[in-house]
């Protein structure tokens, strides 16, 4: 692999451009049938890049697009070249052999994306055991197993590289009181990047990326529901994240760097074009401290540390529906002024102004459910919003 940094500094651009410095390497991405992983694979495959598509999929499924397959022929399709192989990273012997496959077949490996992940947004009591057990299973230790498997063949490589999808590890309690065993998880992944870093720093990069905002995937759709995806950006912007650190040197390791801020280091000025609906206020995502402010969010950064602002903006959202929904149109339709006036209407506008992922996330809002009906309820605050 050729060493470089990935965009000119201080040149506008609306998305980060390819620069052909992952020609030939071969990339071992889990999850990568859809979503992110199947992302970032694309990124790369456009510049001839060899992918190793380790996910589980391999028939159709009845709600989430794509197979290893499908992904297999996007990515030649774009330039690449694919191998497919169905793995679970629950069972170390299919991880092994796909490794395996994927050395007899690209002649090594040069890049390992730890991209495949289990979520479960509920409380302790809430929380079955098997779902503790997936999570902790795909999340934290398929993380390690993979990483194990592919560091021998890694240490091999000129400008070898690890790069997790997971987040700072922000020590705030409201990122575990509503989560616990789901932010177990995800740290446990971050806590890869701390050891591994370091144990084979000068001969594998080790980083973490995590975005900024809410990202629009199948997760998501199934945790927000219809609509959820205008309060999103594209995966796009995780692409062009990985893009940037995979192209870096092997010096550049042991970072946690969330993709907005990289990416404004490296030129791009639009973030527009990464936006599922241009202007529509956008979701922040986990693990980054937020204030509840309906102007601006800010969060503290580990490794990546600055200053991150969200600017408001107002847009129709898409109409919701159900018993919830019916009760939001009721209230709305007796909305007039002179009830807004009599009905110290002020405490009302604030209320319809409030922001309840940002609310639930920071231990400001209390309702019985989990983060998907916080996000569920944004959705009607914002459409009751509009009349005000």
């Amino acid at each position: 692999m050729r060493r470089g940094g990935c965009a000119a500094r201080g040149i506008a651009a609306a998305m980060l451009p390819n620069t052909g410095k992952l020609a030939g390497c071969t990339l071992f991405i889990t999850g990568a049938s859809r979503g992110i992983g199947k992302a970032i694979a694309l990124k790369a495959a456009k510049d001839g890049a060899n992918i190793v598509i380790a996910a589980k999929t391999a028939e159709p499924h009845p709600t989430l697009p794509g197979t290893i397959y499908t992904a297999a022929e996007e990515i030649e399709a774009a330039g690449g070249k694919a191998l497919p192989c169905v793995v679970n990273v629950r069972e170390e012997e299919q991880i092994i052999s796909a490794v395996e496959k994927a050395v007899k077949t690209f002649g090594g490996i040069d890049i390992l994306v730890n991209n495949a992940s289990a979520i479960s947004l509920t409380g302790t009591l809430e929380t079955a055991t098997k779902k503790v057990n997936l999570m902790m299973d795909v999340n934290v230790r398929g993380t390690y197993l993979t990483s194990k498997a592919c560091l021998p063949h890694l240490r091999k490589s000129k400008n070898p590289h690890i790069l997790n999808l997971s987040p700072p590890m922000n020590l705030n309690p409201i990122w575990f009181k509503n989560h616990c065993a789901y932010t177990i998880s995800k740290y446990g992944m971050s806590m890869c990047v701390l050891g591994m870093a370091e144990e084979f720093r000068g001969e594998v990069a080790v980083n973490a990326l995590w975005p900024k905002t809410a990202i629009h995937t199948a997760a998501m759709d199934m945790l927000g529901g219809a609509g959820i995806e205008k309060q999103c950006r594209k995966t796009d912007i995780l692409a062009d994240a990985a893009y940037c650190i995979l192209t870096k040197p092997k010096s550049f390791t042991g970072n946690f760097v969330i993709d907005e801020v990289l990416l404004r280091e490296e030129g791009v000025k639009d973030f527009d074009v990464y936006a599922i609906a241009p202007g529509h206020p956008l979701i922040p995502d986990f693990f980054l401290d937020v204030e509840i402010d309906t102007t601006a969010v800010k969060q503290k950064g580990y490794g990546a540390a600055q200053a991150l602002k969200e600017e408001k903006t107002e847009s129709a959202p898409a109409k919701p529906s159900g018993p919830v929904a019916e009760t939001f149109r009721v209230i709305q339709g007796a909305m007039t002024e002179e009830n807004v006036r009599s009905t110290q209407g002020e405490d009302l506008v604030a209320l319809c102004k409030l922001k309840p992922t940002m609310a639930f996330m920071s231990g400001k809002l209390r309702i019985k459910g989990n983060m998907a009906l916080a996000m569920k309820l944004e959705k009607l605050l914002t459409q009751l919003n509009s009349k005000l």
